[in-house]
Order: structure tokens, then sequence, then C-alpha cells
């Protein structure tokens, strides 16, 4: 997947490379710094201690000595001071320039922490506002996986608000598919018992044959006709979708590829499908959707609400410990 939130410790990461929040003396103090310091070993620290002052949204790149990463992107982030639109550009700038520095290194993937989250005090929520919007777009110029990697639930930071919203939404819903199992079970507890009848044949052979010749479009014919619709180009379709271009590839080549929901789901959010259009999508490859599933209701909330950013569904998908959309 092109992004993806994971809850890890970002020194265990096998991956190219991590960003490493740092101050402008690499002092490997406090926070991410210091378990990236700890966990790199002292060839970290004698390589820093030759490096020259970074600026705020500046990188600078080290190996990754005792850690699994091949480099180190080391980055300074912004203070909190007043949330002016001055330090939103430089928090998303230590974003864009460590990913283009990984992408120089010929990275293929890299793993990104809430940048100035910590002791620098920037809230949360803003800074995972800025770190989602800063990955999206470096991800419309260069294909590579970015990890947004958090510690625990109490350094992630989503709208208290939007978290009520959605689970007020998630109770209703469970609620009502409640009520309606419930009513399906006292219907049927009173309803007479019906008199035996003789077993359905099974289809004339011909017939059976000529339902097959007729069978409707697949997944992925639906899914080539729907971005002809739509007049969009494939990338703009994948990469909205947070879909992994091999994986596309796959699916445009192979008529009869089944994908998995998340991933069946992520195109329709990329094509901004309504609900029943979904509905449709999700049973050209064999899914539906349920009142009785978290991540299904959640799903529908956003389709609802004609939010079609696959990078915020993902968010709070995160916040409720469901699978993400995408590959």
């Amino acid at each position: 997947m092109p992004f993806t939130i994971v809850r890890n410790d970002i020194t265990k990461m096998a991956v190219d490379a991590i960003v490493n929040p740092t101050d402008a003396a690499f002092s490997g103090s406090g926070g991410v710094d210091e378990a990236v310091h700890s966990a790199a070993g002292i060839g970290l620290r004698k390589a820093c201690e030759g490096v020259k002052s970074c600026g705020v949204g500046e990188c600078k790149i080290t190996r990754g000595y005792d850690l699994p990463c091949k480099y180190i992107i080391h980055t300074v982030g912004p203070k909190w001071k007043d949330g002016t639109a001055g330090e939103e550009i430089l928090l998303k700038a230590c974003y864009l320039t460590a990913i283009k520095a990984a992408i120089k290194k010929r990275c293929n993937t890299v793993a990104v922490p809430l940048i100035s989250s910590g002791s620098f005090g920037y809230p949360k929520e803003k800074a995972l506002t800025a770190a989602t919007d800063a990955i999206k777009s470096a991800l419309e110029e260069k294909d590579i996986s970015v990890y947004l990697v958090v510690y625990d639930k109490q350094s992630y930071g989503i709208s208290k608000a939007l978290l009520g919203d959605i689970q007020s939404f998630i109770n209703d819903r469970q609620l009502s598919e409640y009520s309606a199992q419930r009513s399906v079970k006292l219907f049927y507890r009173s309803a007479p018992k019906a008199k035996d009848t003789k077993p359905c044949g099974f289809a004339p052979l011909e017939d059976l044959e000529g339902r097959i010749k007729h069978i409707d479009e697949s997944f992925s014919q639906m899914l080539l006709r729907k971005i002809d619709e739509k007049g969009m180009t494939d990338a703009q379709c994948y990469k909205k979708a947070n879909i992994d271009r091999k994986l596309f590839s796959k699916i445009r080549s192979d008529v009869h590829y089944r994908p998995s929901k998340p991933t069946a789901i992520a195109f329709a959010i990329a094509l901004e499908l309504d609900l029943d259009q979904t509905k449709e999508l999700l049973l050209k490859a064999g899914y539906a959707l349920s009142h009785s599933n978290t991540f299904d209701i959640i799903i529908e909330y956003f389709i609802g609400k004609g939010i079609y950013n696959v990078f915020d569904i993902n968010e709070a998908l995160f916040a409720f410990d469901q699978n993400l959309l995408g590959a």
C-alpha cells in the first residue's frame, strides 16, 4: 500500500529508511530522537557529531547503523507557537524533503513518525492533518510506500468530535440491525409451519449453460468501465484509491481477479460512487455491506457524508482498529 498508518516502534521498522525528528544540534535527546539514537548505537552518535546544524524543514541523511533500516533521515520540525500558516508549511516541508531524500537514495519504503507532536508541542490533530496532506502530495509525484508510525493511541490525533459522530452513527446502525434481526426471529417463531413440498429439481443442462454464457461483467470489467465513465486515467484512480500500481496492473490484466474487500471499497471511494453504486461494485467481487460490521458502517458514514478522501477515511478506520483501505 502506498500510504498506511501502523502502530509500531519506528526503530523496529524493517524499511529502507526511517525519518527521525530531531533538533538543530542533532542531540538525540527526548522522544523518538532519543529512541533512534539509543537503538542505532554509538555509530550514529559519532556520525551526528560531524553533521552541521540543520534548518527547520530541512533534512540530513546518515546510515542506519544498528537499526533494521538502511538510512536514517534526520529532520528538524517546527515548535508550536501560535499555529500560523508558516508553521504548518515548515511541518509539511519536513515530510516532503524527507521523502524526496528517500527517493533520491532509491528507497522503496520509508517510515515516518508524527513530527513535532511531542516535546515541540504541535497539537496531534493538526500534526496528523499536516502529515497526511504532505505525504499525499509526495505520493502524487512518485511511487513509494510510506508508513506513518504511531507508538500508541495517545500519540495519535484525530478529532474527538469526528470520533464521537462516527461512534454515534455506528451505535445507531448496529441498533437498527439488532432490531431487524429480532423482528425476523419473532416472525419465524410465530409463523405457521409450511406443508411439506416436493424438492425442486435441477435446472436442465442446456438452461444452465445458457445462464453461464450470460454472466454479468466481472469486478475488473466494471471497474475499468467506471474509470472511463468518470473521465479518469488509470493512474489517477489507483493513486486516489491508495492502491499499488502493480496490484492495479494485475486487476486490469486478469478479468477474473478477485480483490480483497478493502481494495474493492478503496476503488469505490476513488470513483466517488454513491452507496448503491458501491454495493453494486462490491457485489462483483463477492462482498456486501452489513450494519453488523463496524468497518462497513464507517464506510457508509463517509459515503453518506460525501467524503471521498481515502486518507481521511483511513484515519478513522485506524482509530477504530479496523483494516485500512487500499492494497
